[in-house]
C-alpha cells in the first residue's frame, strides 16, 4: 500500500504557539486521515519535524502488515533536506527529532521518502495548522 502524506508545522512568533497539520491519502487519493493539533510553544522547524512524527504515528496505526511506501510532501525545504541527509542537523533539538523520525521509520517499515513542494501545493495541511492555532486550546480538532 502507498500513502501520500502532506504535513505542515507552524509557530506564530517563532518561537510561539505552534501546531501541526497532517493529511494522509492512499495512492488512489482516498483520504484516510487528516488532523490539526496544537503542540505548545516552539519554533517553526520543531513544528515541521513534529508534524512528520505525528504523521508516522498515524500511518503506523492505519497500515496493515503489508509493506508500505510512504511519500511525504512538506513545504519546508530545510526539513526535507535534513531528512534526506543533504543538510546537516546542527541544532540539538532538531537532531533529537530526527532520531525520533528515524526510529518511527523503522517501526513503520517500508520505504519512506521526503519531497519538497511549494506552500501553494500544501494548502490543506497549512489550513489545518492555522485552524488548530485559531481554535481555543481547550477545544480538540481530532
Amino acid at each position: 500500500m502507498k500513502f501520500i502524506v502532506h504535513t505542515d508545522g507552524g509557530a506564530r512568533g517563532n518561537p510561539g504557539p505552534a501546531a501541526v497539520g497532517v493529511v494522509i491519502e492512499t495512492d488512489s487519493r482516498k483520504r484516510v486521515a487528516e488532523f490539526g493539533k496544537r503542540i505548545g510553544e516552539t519554533t517553526n522547524n520543531v513544528a515541521e519535524y513534529t508534524a512528520v512524527i505525528e504523521a508516522l504515528k498515524k500511518v503506523e496505526s492505519l497500515k496493515s502488515n503489508v509493506k508500505s511506501e510512504i511519500c511525504f510532501f512538506l513545504d519546508s525545504n530545510l526539513v526535507v533536506q535534513q531528512l534526506n541527509g543533504t543538510f546537516k542537523v546542527k541544532d540539538g533539538k532538531l537532531r533529537e527529532l530526527l532520531i525520533a523520525v528515524r526510529m518511527l521509520e523503522q517501526e513503520v517499515g517500508g520505504e519512506v521518502s521526503y519531497h519538497y513542494i511549494p506552500r501553494e501545493e500544501n494548502s490543506r495541511a497549512d489550513r489545518l495548522v492555522n485552524q488548530a492555532l485559531d481554535t481555543p486550546p481547550h477545544v480538540s480538532l481530532l
